[in-house]
């Protein structure tokens, strides 16, 4: 059953569709994380929205897009603290489903306090049950549309589905390959713009991705499964194109003071998303996207951590980069 309460319109701005995963995000902060066996005493808790889907269209939304998304959630207090952000952002949340027997999903998150960085657990739970018939009604229903995008997070049975529904729709795929998992060969060739990190690409491609030479092997790897245009995202060494002419272009990274890089993915993809929309090439889909990733590894937490297009659009202009 579709719920009814709907964002508000933005006609103007593009139209994206998000079609992925909710999770709520338990989040603790320590000195370190724990290895095998280690307790360690954190510093700092939080909760809050998150998931790769539900992170994505925040991303996009906030950047200036008019954005849909497609998610389930169970019929408890998650589920309503998700429902009521993304309305809170102004994203749509008519084919936000609930679930009667499935909880809303969980991710443990555990942050580094000295690096920034993160080990994470996700349960998906009722956004991991999507239905085929659900999906692909939710995604006619919601189009026409600029871009879809998904990622790994939800049951594959739904993201085939998309991936045909997109397809046939005549929408613009981007495939955020996370977590890293296994995708079906047959499904590469419908995906316009994949964008796996080093460890994504790593699995995808079975090239150890190290340096940003080691990513180019990959990225050709990749494009020779069917994807059009490759983006490896590389932290700190940026990110590398291979675009669908063949063509690699290295773009550097913008250098911030990190306190927690868990949203950062979320960050670049959502960013991204409404950079192709509004008709962005990929190089300054990927500057722009890069520049939104900065800016969220700024702060702490996921969803609640990306940036207004306002701040984007000022960070560029401080450091006199157009797009």
């Amino acid at each position: 059953m579709q719920n009814k309460n709907r964002a508000s319109d933005n006609r103007s701005a593009p139209r994206i569709i998000v079609m992925g995963s909710f999770v709520t995000d338990l989040m603790g902060r320590a000195a370190h994380i724990p290895v095998d066996g280690e307790t360690v005493k954190g510093t700092f808790f939080k909760s809050g929205p998150g998931g790769k889907g539900g992170n994505q269209a925040v991303a996009a939304a906030r950047a200036g897009g008019n954005v849909a998304m497609i998610t389930k959630l169970g019929r408890d207090a998650f589920g309503d603290m998700a429902l009521e952000n993304f309305i809170n952002e102004g994203i749509h949340a008519e084919y936000v489903l609930r679930s009667d027997e499935y909880a809303t999903g969980a991710a443990l998150i555990m942050v580094s306090e000295k690096t920034g960085q993160n080990s994470i657990i996700v349960i998906p739970g009722a956004c991991g049950q999507l239905g085929e018939d659900e999906v692909r009604g939710a995604i006619r229903a919601l189009s026409p549309a600029s871009v879809l995008v998904l990622q790994l997070e939800t049951n594959f049975e739904a993201i085939a589905v998309s991936l045909k529904m997109g397809k046939e729709l005549g929408m613009e795929i981007l495939m955020n390959p996370a977590p890293a998992h296994e995708i079906p060969e047959e499904y590469y060739s419908m995906i316009d713009y994949l964008t796996p990190n080093e460890t994504e690409a790593s699995t995808l491609s079975g090239v150890p991705v190290v340096s940003v030479e080691d990513a180019r092997r990959a990225a050709l790897a990749l494009q020779a499964k069917g994807a059009r245009n490759i983006i490896i995202t590389l932290g700190e060494k940026g990110a590398l194109i291979l675009d669908s002419a063949g063509e690699f272009k290295h773009v550097p990274s913008f250098k911030v003071d990190a306190v927690d890089t868990t949203g950062a993915g979320d960050a670049f993809n959502g960013a991204f998303a409404l950079a192709l929309a509004e008709g962005k090439d990929i190089y300054g889909a990927t500057v722009f996207a890069n520049a939104a990733a900065a800016l969220s590894v700024t702060r702490i937490g996921t969803a609640p951590a990306m940036a207004h297009r306002e701040e984007i659009d000022e960070f560029l202009r401080a450091r006199k980069v157009s797009v």
